[in-house]
């Protein structure tokens, strides 16, 4: 069947934003007078399980410690904004390559994520113009569905969005609970894992890479 639609899936399926985030999170960590460090081996760890917020309720709870877990976040994201904003992100390998032939084979795109909206526009913005919103035809965020990754409402949503099936579709999904969402939907899916999740298990990709190529999404 003839692919009508690519759907990038987290922020990490365009960017490589893992380390950041990580410094984001240990820095609002600091501000807040708490003693956590999440070094790599731990937030790779802690990224088996999808959502910023959950994850750090969960440390929380393994130190028997309460904390708010939504100032945190709050926090965290806002850290994290600043951040970028501040910088200049570029895409990851082959992201822009995929995004020219989609575009020029009349592909439709989606960016099937759940962050906020501020941390999508705040990506956006940090590519400095290497993308842009009008290059998607489904942008999605955390308040169009109430069950985050991995289960599947957003790839879900995006499909009805764009009036497509599963099989007219092929998702790229960089973190194994948002490789579970795709493949819950039903969609093809080519994991693309980030350097956090470069060692995680994806049963049932069409292909793990390091580098997308137009190749992973012809055709015959």
């Amino acid at each position: 069947m003839t692919l009508a639609a690519i759907l990038f899936g987290s922020i990490g399926t365009l960017v490589e934003t893992s380390d950041v985030q990580r410094d984001a999170f240990n820095q609002a960590f600091r501000d807040a007078g708490l003693d956590w460090h999440w070094d790599e081996d731990t937030y790779r760890r802690l990224l088996l399980k999808p959502g910023g917020k959950a994850r750090i309720e969960r440390f929380a709870a393994e130190r028997g410690q309460t904390v708010d877990a939504a100032a945190l976040h709050r926090r965290k994201t806002a850290i994290f904004d600043r951040e970028i904003e501040e910088g200049s992100l570029e895409l990851r390998p082959g992201v822009g390559e995929v995004i020219a032939h989609a575009r020029n084979a009349d592909i439709a795109l989606g960016f099937v994520t759940t962050t906020s909206r501020a941390n999508i526009d705040s990506t956006l913005a940090a590519t400095t113009g290497q993308l842009t919103g009008d290059m998607f035809s489904f942008i999605g965020d955390a308040s169009m569905v109430s069950a985050p990754k991995p289960a599947p409402d957003i790839f879900l949503a995006a499909l009805a969005a764009l009036s497509v099936s599963a099989d007219q579709a092929m998702a790229i999904e960089d973190t194994v609970p948002c490789f579970q969402a795709a493949r819950a939907a039903g969609l093809p899916t080519v994991a693309f894992p980030n350097e956090n999740a470069a060692r995680h298990g994806y049963d049932d990709a069409v292909a793990v890479v390091a580098e997308l190529d137009i190749s992973l999404f012809a055709r015959p």
